[in-house]
This record gives C-alpha cells, structure tokens and sequence, in this order.
C-alpha cells in the first residue's frame, strides 16, 4: 500500500507540473544547467549550487518546472533512486521535492542473524521538500566578480529507520539516530570562469545538518555544520565534466558488522546536453561505508527535463 501510495503521489505530482506548463511565461531558453542533486535542489548529483533551475524570463513571475530521475548501483545489492521536481519563481525562488528509495540489500538478513528479529522493511524512503532564495545574482551590481550566493532550507523526513529501531527495542536511538525528521541549511556561492579555454563552473557551500547518510539512516540529536562542492568543465558546448566532494557529519556510533560509521562522499561525473530540455549524466563515486558495507565503485545515472 505504501508504494501504491507514494507511486500515485509521484503522478499527482507530474500531472500538476504539466499543467503548469500551461500558464507559465514564455521564455528563451538556456543550457539546462545546474542539474538536479538527489535530494531535489539546483546542483550536480550529490552537492548543489548557488544557481536555480530554470528561471524564468526577466520580469516573469513563472518558470517551466524541471522533472528528474537518477538510479544509483551502490553494491552489494544496495540501490538508491531519486525522483525530483521543481519550480523557480521570480528568478529568485526555488522550490524543489525528492522521494529517496534506498534498498537495503543484505543489511535485513544481517540484521535477523546477529539479532533473531525480523525488521520486514527491505528499504527505506526519505522525503525532501526545499525551498531556496537567490540573495545574490552572478554579476549583480554590475561586478563582473560577484558570484551567485543562495541560501536553502531543506526539511527532511524518513520515517523507516524509526520503525525500524522500534522494532529492535531502540538499537538505533542508543547509537544516536534519535530523530525520523530534521531540517538542513545551506548557503551556497557559485562563479561561472570565462576567462580559461573553456568555461569552468565553480560551486561551493556550507551545510548545517543533523541527517545521518543525507537523512536515509534517520538524524542525530548533534548539528553540525560541513563542507561541500564540485566544479565542471564545459569540454564542448554540450559536454561537461567535472567531480563533486559532500563532507558528512559522523555524529552516530558504529553496529560492528551492521552499521559503520559515515565517510565523506565524492564523485566524478559527466552530462551531456542533449537539447534545450533534456540532459544526461553519469557519474562514479566512492561514498565509503554505507550502513553494512563499502559502497565504493558506485556507479549512477540522472536524466533531467526541463519543460
């Protein structure tokens, strides 16, 4: 019942964003950059950018919304998927939503050999819901040096891991996963260089956060406040490459064979532009031990549209 109710959720979702293709402004368009991160924001893959996602024209009030997907391969018969959407208003605001599904693979066996409980959920879901406004446009002022700067909120929510801990009487609470929800914020800078042979996209930013692996495992009762960012090259018009590196928290307590402590995350990726609307990436990653084992030599896609 649960997936029937997050698949019809998702087409709701799809259905309400075409029909708002309907009543947006026109509008010329631009390269279909920044993509969408997992978690549903204006980004790469795993870390953002202070750029929103298809703005609208100058002085409208509605962008064209974006739709996304990205399958990752995590090992070890572990996968996550991502759906994402999103709305720019005012060239200024962005609002995005992610629906995170994270297989577990074996860590359910695992689990029910070291403990003799069944925990039945052989995946988690996590919710993102975002909400982002541009302080500084890049340029703004009429600086050529100033960068794009955006603050976010991000209000996340997963409630799996909770249940999941009910029914292990609180294993993961006395490990410090204490809470099923918590709220990220994010400021991020981003400069796009024209100067070099081919343009390079710098972003940087800041994360104050109390989600264990993004909020798939649950949160902590500790904020911390982490490092992310990722650069891109456009080799060709229509070709970027480029790598990512998202620093974690680590503010739980490692299971020995079950649950390990979180590393930081990076990646290399590529995306092709295939057209004004749609773009294509893969990317390679090493996201260190997630949950009962490595996740090393991950590999992903994303397909994003722009209407």
């Amino acid at each position: 019942m649960k997936k029937i109710f997050i698949i019809s959720c998702l087409g709701c979702i799809m259905l309400f964003m075409t029909a708002l293709t309907m009543f947006a402004e026109e509008k010329v368009k631009a390269p279909p950059l920044p993509l969408q991160n997992v978690e549903g924001f204006g980004g790469i893959l795993l870390t953002g950018s202070a750029y929103l996602i298809n703005p609208p024209e100058e002085g409208k009030v509605f962008g064209l919304p974006s739709l996304g997907i990205t399958y990752a391969n995590v090992g070890d018969g572990r996968h996550m998927e991502a759906f994402t959407v999103n709305e720019t208003l005012w060239g200024r605001f962005e609002l995005g939503y992610a629906l995170n599904h994270f297989g577990l693979g074996k860590l359910p066996e695992d689990i029910e050999t070291a403990t003799g409980v069944n925990t039945i959920e052989d995946s988690v879901y996590l919710h993102n819901f975002n909400a982002r406004l541009q302080l500084l446009q890049e340029g703004e002022f009429k600086k050529s040096w100033m960068p794009a700067l955006t603050l976010g909120i991000h209000y996340k929510k997963n409630e799996d891991t909770s249940v999941i801990d009910k029914r292990l009487g609180g294993v993961f609470s006395d490990i410090g996963i204490e809470d099923n929800d918590g709220v990220d914020v994010t400021l991020y800078a981003s400069k796009m260089i024209t100067s070099l042979s081919r343009p390079l996209m710098l972003n940087a930013g800041i994360r104050s956060t109390e989600a264990a692996q993004i909020g798939l495992f649950g949160f902590t009762d500790e904020r911390r406040t982490v490092f992310e960012g990722n650069f891109g090259v456009l080799v060709l018009d229509n070709l970027v490459i480029g790598g990512e590196y998202r620093q974690k928290p680590d503010e739980f307590d490692a299971i020995s064979g079950l649950v390990e402590e979180e590393d930081d995350w990076w990646d290399g990726f590529i995306t092709y532009i295939a057209s004004d609307n749609l773009t294509m990436s893969v990317a390679f990653a090493n996201f260190g031990d997630v949950f009962n084992h490595e996740a090393n030599n991950v590999w992903g896609i994303k397909f994003k549209w722009e209407f």
